[in-house]
């Protein structure tokens, strides 16, 4: 794939989010998008800044977990937004960012995209792609999120071939799900611009204004599941998600709300024992 072109970016984006954006930056290499945006000053309550890179070395996923991406294999783009305000139930804001990453690779005519909860993006019943949101430190107005998103657009075979995580056994990419992906940089404006509309939604809404959007992307509901969180071990059926972007599970003495945890599947051993 080619190196990814910082004009053919900047240009598409339209004039309302682009009025708002104050530096876009494409690296060849940086040990993860995230921790770089974490170490530069903070935009301007209401702007945004972007950086993408054709290879992160170190990029990171939720729980310190690492994201493995080969040099241009995939899309690595990171956003720092500044809010004027520390927003309602801010962790809801991964989930938010979710259902945008989805809506803007429907806009491109990328069909069968769900949301693993809280912050997987998935096609083909495969890991396509992750999102890890942080809050930078030491912001003097408000409070700066960084928004990491990670795709895999064209991934090398041997990639293809490693284990998945618990919840599913396969890794996949947009080559594989639609057979011609979009270019990275139409990828990048179309996520860039969903990200940005996100932001500014969820600053002046809220998550409850993402709810239904969620629900219709949503990969876990009535499937089996368990959690694995700090206090112990829950089994249930995957029941949505609430108003503040809680996780809803039925178990058999009754629903349970989950704030914080890790998913899996039961062995399909399991199921038919």
């Amino acid at each position: 794939m080619n190196v990814l072109d910082a004009e053919r970016i900047r240009e598409p984006i339209t004039s309302i989010s682009g009025a708002r954006l104050d530096i876009l930056e494409v690296l060849s290499e940086v040990e993860s998008t995230n921790s770089y945006l974490l170490e530069q000053p903070s935009p301007a309550p209401g702007r945004f800044r972007v950086v993408l890179a054709d290879h992160q070395t170190a990029g990171r996923g939720r729980q310190d977990r690492i994201w493995q991406s080969p040099p241009s294999s995939g899309l690595c783009l990171s956003m720092a937004y500044t809010f004027g305000r520390v927003p309602d139930k801010l962790p809801s804001l991964t989930l938010a960012l979710g259902t945008g990453v989805a809506e803007a690779l429907e806009r491109l005519g990328i069909g069968g995209i769900s949301l693993k909860w809280p912050n997987d993006i998935i096609a083909c019943d495969g890991k396509l792609g992750g999102i890890l949101t942080e809050v930078q430190n030491g912001a003097s107005d408000g409070v700066t999120v960084i928004a990491g998103i990670g795709l895999n657009v064209d991934l090398p075979d041997s990639m293809q071939l490693l284990d998945g995580p618990s919840w599913t056994n396969k890794i996949v990419d947009l080559k594989e799900c639609t057979g011609n992906p979009p270019s990275r940089e139409k990828l990048s404006v179309a996520v860039i611009e969903s990200l940005f509309e996100c932001m500014v939604r969820f600053e002046s809404d809220g998550f409850a204004s993402f709810q239904d959007s969620w629900e219709r992307y949503d990969w876990l509901k009535g499937k089996q599941i368990i959690v694995d969180m700090p206090d112990g071990r829950c089994c249930g059926v995957a029941d949505g998600v609430d108003y503040d972007g809680a996780l809803s599970i039925r178990t058999d003495e009754n629903r349970r709300r989950i704030i914080s945890g890790t998913i899996s599947l039961p062995d399909e051993r399991d199921n038919h024992a």
